[in-house]
């Protein structure tokens, strides 16, 4: 049996990069993956990761939410649980930048980064947190869910016009 057999993992950010790669290999190891994406735009992207993961055996669906925005987490999780039953595994990874040398960051570059990257953990953990609670020890797994929350070193090495993108990195490991 395979170490993740019958078990369904959120993976935010998934339709490019270490996401996608994440959902590959929890793929393999028997997980049904979602493979989130934030906007239309990139839908083909995940699309792509989606067929990869079926193409050699595995289950996969893309779906998109972003994770900035706490609706849009909730209605992935209350779906996700609709349509499978449960949660088991989140992988919080969705990131990105927006760069500008300090004194002329934005407001909005600021917010925006934060957004993504700190805040979109946190909404999504604490709905995975809820389903966890619900659904207690299940027998799929020692514990009644998992997640795993991804960073990034410029938390710690500092990394000139990428104030927002460090603090948020920073928060995530705090």
């Amino acid at each position: 049996m395979k170490k993740l057999e019958k078990q369904i993992a959120i993976i935010t950010g998934a339709s490019s990069g270490i996401g996608a790669g994440v959902a590959r290999e929890m793929a393999k190891e028997g997980a049904t993956v979602v493979i989130n994406f934030p906007v239309p735009s990139t839908k083909d992207m995940a699309q792509k990761v989606v067929d990869e993961i079926v193409a050699d055996g595995g289950k996969a669906i893309s779906y998109q939410c972003d994770v900035s925005k706490e609706d849009q987490v909730k209605q992935m999780f209350s779906d996700i649980v609709t349509n499978y039953g449960t949660v088991d595994i989140l992988v919080n990874n969705a990131g990105l930048q927006k760069d500008a040398p300090f004194a002329e960051m934005t407001l909005e570059q600021w917010n925006f980064v934060l957004g993504v990257n700190l805040t979109g953990q946190f909404l999504c953990a604490r709905e995975a947190i809820k389903e966890f609670l619900r659904r207690g020890v299940n027998g799929k797994s020692k514990s009644a869910g998992k997640i795993i929350c991804m960073s990034s070193v410029h938390e710690v090495i500092p990394w000139a016009g990428h104030a927002n993108y460090a603090a948020s990195k920073g928060g995530v490991c705090s």
